[in-house]
């Protein structure tokens, strides 16, 4: 049977090959994820002067690093002689310096080049014109955000921005104090699916009632289909008989101490374009970035964050397991979806698409924001 028209009630989605297609994904990689603010470390793993990280962002390696000046510097990583990567490891520290291990051309933490064979007799060499390609960075949340383009989005904007528009306010991330927190636990997830499918998946809770049971629990109203997300400001509220955001509705961890009262007992979430996920109770954040690295394959990295007394390797840490378990539970539950759901997006029963019922309507305008920094738009 064909559909010609549909009822009121459906909308549409995007085309199957806008999850198949390896022309979209670099589109997307040129015109997203090359383009806007990039979460990628987390500011405290960067623990002190020559600790370094490496993160794919698009289709470039991006090397962050703690400068000497204890500030946070972020470069493309790639040597300015014949390109080769210059660091090939994901983490590591140096002492001084980075040397590509090809031609031994040498860069200080500031980016600049400071030595190379026979580079005296090259006096006509500019060290700060070839030192390493520097990308524009910020720091917020206690993460570290990079952006490629030679022009970046304000971050006001599109960052901060995102997370008031959802929360009907600036101030009300604030006091989850998340820059004070301290990593308890960190899962990363190789998940093989388009990310898309990933930011649909948390954007909507018309799936929580089949395949979450331990998060209903907790959340009875998500089993009616609406995801917190529907709403501006709106945050779930917990059972009654739940006494924690745990896997078993036991009680969670000691309350950050500057959440409002108005947000005690609550769940948000949050969508920070392109690859962000924030999630907000009282006693612990949880923070996913996902790094896409081709059309069917998202690697996504998971943090839970605590009071540092909770995670405190000393006398007053608390158990986690349970805490931690409810959401790795979420997570599993859905990347399986995500995965279960990829390999019909190449299936010609979703040429033209799917559709979306009206507790998923506002991934139509996810859909929509999509296409317009493709500049792609197409009748389906």
């Amino acid at each position: 049977m064909s559909i010609t028209s549909l009822p009121p009630s459906l909308i549409s989605t995007l085309p199957g090959d806008y999850y198949t297609d390896p022309q979209i994904f670099a589109q997307e990689q040129e015109h997203i994820f090359e383009s806007m603010w990039f979460c990628v470390s987390r500011a405290s793993d960067l623990t002190k002067p020559g600790s370094f990280r490496t993160y794919q962002v698009g289709r470039e390696s991006v090397l962050v690093s703690r400068s000497r000046d204890g500030s946070v510097r972020a470069f493309l990583n790639i040597c300015r002689h014949r390109g080769a990567k210059l660091c090939t490891e994901e983490s590591g520290e140096v002492r001084r310096n980075f040397q590509c291990p090809y031609h031994a051309w040498t860069y200080g933490l500031d980016g600049k080049l400071i030595a190379a064979p026979n580079l005296t007799s090259m006096p006509d060499i500019d060290r700060t014109a070839y030192g390493l390609v520097t990308v524009h960075v910020r720091e917020w949340l206690g993460y570290v955000w990079v952006c490629l383009a030679e022009q970046p989005p304000s971050f006001e904007d599109e960052v901060i921005g995102a997370v008031s528009s959802r929360l009907g306010g600036a101030d009300a991330i604030e006091n989850y104090a998340i820059e004070d927190l301290d990593l308890g636990k960190r899962i990363t997830y190789d998940v093989r699916a388009n990310w898309k499918l990933i930011i649909e998946n948390f954007m909507e809770c018309y799936h929580c009632a089949t395949i979450h049971p331990e998060l209903t629990e907790v959340l009875p109203e998500f089993k009616d289909g609406l995801a917190a997300q529907y709403f501006v400001g709106h945050g779930a509220e917990f059972a009654d008989e739940a006494r924690g955001f745990t896997v078993d509705g036991s009680e969670g961890l000691d309350r950050i101490p500057s959440v409002a009262d108005e947000q005690d007992r609550r769940y948000y979430a949050i969508t920070v374009r392109p690859q962000v996920f924030i999630n907000l109770v009282p006693d612990h954040v949880i923070i996913h970035r996902m790094y896409p690295i081709s059309h069917d394959r998202t690697i996504v990295e998971c943090d839970w964050l605590y009071l540092p007394h909770v995670v405190d390797s000393g006398g007053d840490s608390k158990d986690i397991a349970r805490s931690v378990e409810l959401f790795h539970r979420v997570n599993q539950q859905d990347f399986d979806a995500c995965e279960r759901t990829q390999p019909a997006m190449s299936s010609r029963a979703y040429v033209k698409g799917g559709v979306l019922v009206p507790s998923e309507h506002h991934i139509g305008e996810f859909h929509a924001w999509l296409q317009a920094r493709l500049g792609t738009q197409r009748a389906h």
